[in-house]
């Protein structure tokens, strides 16, 4: 029985660095993935933003052309 639990033991400890980067790359890839999202949907509000700022009309003089 105690035979077991030692191989047990050694077979976890070689498992376990193993399994830790494999938490460590799930967690940064996460992040990256949810820092992805949140600029494009930043973008997608300055977008708006712009375009409406192009569609009203401002006052006389004051407006650009593209």
């Amino acid at each position: 029985m105690s035979e077991v639990l030692h191989e047990g033991w050694m077979i976890l400890a070689a498992l376990l660095p193993s399994i830790g980067l494999l938490y460590l790359f799930f967690v940064i890839i996460k992040h990256m993935v949810e820092g992805d999202r949140r600029e494009r949907a930043a973008q997608r509000e300055l977008d708006r933003q712009e375009a409406a700022r192009a569609d009203s009309p401002g006052p006389a003089g004051e407006g650009f052309s593209a």
